[in-house]
């Protein structure tokens, strides 16, 4: 426990699942967020973070055999694990929801003005940019990074991008996490935290569900990048040019 105290949140959600849905469930910001120690966000929270450190680090220690250490795992694996898992769920859902949005707006727009007027922008700018970004990563970072660790652990130096460091797409990369999680943000208080109401229909409640499932799903990837995949990358370049 004394060591996760001295570490960031991002540090600790890289280690264990088990503490990612610890501060899932604590409302905790773990990804765009993370580069700060638990005492802080425990204190704007209003929370004991002795007991919420031990809580972490007794799911750090009971951790499943099979969970992977994304922060041992090669690039490639990482990779491939977030374009398989998190990327193909963003093109089958980011779609499912959209239309979703569009039933219920026709039904319940006039109604639910307070909660739905500002959801059709905010989803779309969150589903246009998503889409342009894993695009982005598809085709020419995540190859690179790729290219990178092959070449290192052939023997080689570093390759040399078309865009100089990789630290700058990295950087543009991140900054539009950024952007998604202040869309997921504002959805998320504009919904009273998708709450569903009372006389909602069914589409309108797998809306609701269905945005928060994309919130949690988006927090555990942007982590797995911006915590764990980037970093890593941008330390192989720099100790092998």
């Amino acid at each position: 426990m004394t060591t996760l105290s001295t570490q960031t949140i991002s540090e600790i959600a890289s280690r264990s699942l088990g503490a990612v849905r610890i501060f899932e469930r604590l409302g905790i910001d773990y990804c765009c967020g993370g580069k700060r120690p638990v005492e802080d966000a425990c204190r704007e929270l209003g929370m004991d973070s002795a007991a919420i450190l031990a809580e972490l680090d007794a799911a750090i220690a009971g951790r499943p055999a099979d969970e992977t250490d994304w922060s041992e795992a090669s690039l490639r694996d990482l990779i491939r694990h977030i374009v398989e898992k998190h990327h193909e769920y963003l093109k089958l859902e980011l779609p499912r929801i959209s239309q979703r949005l569009q039933k219920v707006m026709r039904v319940y727009g006039q109604q639910d003005q307070a909660t739905l007027a500002y959801l059709p922008q905010l989803f779309a700018g969150l589903q246009s940019e998503m889409e342009l970004h894993m695009h982005k990563e598809e085709a020419i970072l995540f190859p690179f990074i790729e290219r990178l660790e092959s070449s290192v652990s052939g023997g080689g130096s570093a390759p040399q991008g078309p865009f100089g460091s990789i630290a700058n797409p990295i950087a543009m990369m991140e900054h539009e996490h950024d952007s998604a999680g202040t869309a997921l943000k504002s959805m998320r208080e504009n919904t009273n935290g998708f709450a569903v109401p009372d006389y909602a229909c069914v589409t309108y409640r797998s809306l609701l569900d269905g945005l928060r499932e994309l919130e949690q799903d988006l927090h555990i990837h942007i982590h797995l990048e911006n915590n764990i995949l980037f970093p890593r990358a941008i330390a192989l370049e720099s100790a092998n040019q």
